[in-house]
């Protein structure tokens, strides 16, 4: 349950601690605030009615939330029956309150789509859909994937387009080894084949090399990011899906960009590409 309260630090509380409410405080509050776990804050709605003094039992990192980049998450955790003293109306009976949304977590491979069908079918009126369709096909998450898929496929366009003129200019700097290795009478099938297994070499390492870069630029990266931010959302996350991912389109771009350029150098004469 969700409401807007107030939160401030209290003077020494009358009672015990012990018989105080527990509470848990947001990272950035406490940091706001100088309170620690076993403080005493209290707590009221924004009108101040019915302020109560709470005991902080422990401060905890809020949830990173993309939508709040940049602002700090000043909340506090309570338990139900805390909440709904402080936020009922006065004149509203107990057992009166309601609630507009309840989330559910599902265990590690659940089905999550057969879930809300079922409760849909089972509730009627009753409006069950998995987290990641909250925000719709239109939501902005979904526009910046599609916005990062089509700089993604512009880049590795653009990118093979450069590989293979770089690749073109190395082949012709080599073209009197080729000549050579054609007229001592090597076919030109076995002059590709080298080629290829000498691309493949390369863009192993080139793939092995870029990995690299991406794993020790990721801590600097999120660290950098999250002391700006004050958050603890991670900016980069090199997982082993993105990884093979890259690899599975690096290599198969390396390699046919270099039989690419092999290819029109071989198509020459033998002697021409022998002399210089």
């Amino acid at each position: 349950m969700l409401a807007t309260l107030c939160l401030a630090a209290a003077p020494a509380a009358a009672q015990s601690q012990a018989d105080l409410p527990a509470v848990l405080v947001s990272r950035q509050a406490a940091e706001a605030l100088g309170i620690s776990a076993g403080s005493v804050v209290q707590v009221a709605p924004p009108d101040g009615s019915t302020a109560r003094d709470f005991r902080v039992a422990g401060v905890y990192e809020p949830t990173p939330d993309p939508s709040r980049l940049g602002n700090a998450i000043y909340a506090v955790r309570l338990h139900l029956p805390d909440v709904l003293d402080l936020t009922r109306p006065p004149d509203a009976p107990k057992g009166a309150e309601s609630v507009d949304a309840i989330n559910v977590r599902l265990k590690p491979g659940a089905d999550a789509l057969a879930f809300s069908r079922e409760v849909n079918a089972r509730l009627p009126g009753i409006l069950a859909r998995p987290s990641v369709d909250a925000a719709g096909a239109a939501g902005p998450f979904r526009v910046l994937e599609r916005f990062h898929l089509a700089i993604a496929i512009v880049t590795i366009i653009a990118s093979t387009v450069f590989l293979v003129a770089l690749t073109v200019m190395l082949v012709d700097e080599r073209r009197e080894t080729v000549g050579i290795l054609r007229l001592i009478g090597l076919p030109t099938s076995r002059v590709l084949v080298q080629v290829m297994i000498e691309g493949l070499l390369v863009a192993s390492a080139g793939s092995v090399f870029g990995l690299a870069l991406a794993l020790a630029s990721e801590r600097v990266i999120n660290r950098f990011f999250q002391w700006r931010y004050d958050t603890a959302l991670l900016f980069v996350h090199v997982t082993p899906s993105v990884a093979l991912e890259c690899v599975a389109i690096a290599l198969p771009l390396g390699v046919a960009a270099t039989v690419t350029a092999s290819w029109l150098l071989l198509r020459r004469n033998a002697l021409r590409l022998a002399r210089r």
